[in-house]
């Protein structure tokens, strides 16, 4: 993989809710099929800090906290993330991500403060032509980290390193990522509101969340491919 980008995602929570398959099936693009564990698909919430991501060659990087919904998808076999949308406090990081990696990024105003181990993350999308979203939530990790075991759920919801996009015509890109394994903690989360689900299209889950935390870890990107 030629790197692209290089960053830091850093206070990270992973919020994942097991669903019906069908609920996930009729929201992708012809060409992605669910990547299920024990027979769920699988929808996550993930807030974190994206910290100096700098193109490649450039001295100078940007931060700033970012708010996701997404999935669990294969493609000829290759497991990958599927992103319903990505909330971001960046004006031009919206941008780049839009042209570059044809992402739906929508641009957001959003704080974090962290009191001890605490984080209380808010968030309000500011995006032109956008669903609402308003979203607030506190996290905290409740253990030590540790690696993910290979055949363990945490490792299927986490250690993806492709994502999957398609155009308004339908054709499938990809691109591919690279990091450490995560090292993750269990963690508790209260969601004050999330908008997230209602503006994909989704009602919100009524199955029991799975919740993990990550100090964080550095992370390269590669360019955007289109399928063949």
């Amino acid at each position: 993989m030629r790197r692209l980008l290089s960053m830091e995602w850093r206070n990270v929570l992973f919020a994942h809710w097991p669903v019906p398959v069908e609920t996930v099936a009729q929201s992708l693009p012809e060409g992605l099929s669910v990547d299920t564990f024990d027979g769920s698909a699988w929808l996550g919430v993930v807030p974190f800090r994206m910290a100096d991501i700098r193109p490649r060659g450039s001295p100078i990087g940007r931060s700033f906290y970012e708010l996701n919904l997404r999935t669990y998808v294969t493609l000829d076999g290759q497991p990958g993330v599927y992103f319903y949308n990505l909330d971001a406090d960046d004006r031009l990081g919206v941008a780049v991500a839009r042209r570059l990696f044809r992402l739906p990024y929508y641009r957001a105003r959003m704080t974090a403060h962290r009191h001890g181990s605490r984080t209380r993350l808010q968030s309000v999308r500011t995006h032109p032509d956008a669903p609402d979203v308003r979203f607030r939530a506190s996290f905290e990790p409740t253990g030590l980290p540790e690696p993910a075991r290979d055949d363990s759920l945490a490792a299927f919801l986490t250690e993806r390193y492709r994502f999957y996009v398609a155009d308004d015509r339908g054709r499938i890109y990809f691109a591919d990522i690279d990091h450490p394994p995560w090292d993750l903690q269990p963690a508790t989360v209260t969601f004050d509101r999330n908008d997230l689900f209602a503006a994909s299209g989704f009602d919100a889950p009524d199955s029991e969340r799975v919740v993990h935390f990550s100090p964080g870890l550095d992370v390269t990107a590669g360019r955007l491919h289109r399928h063949r």
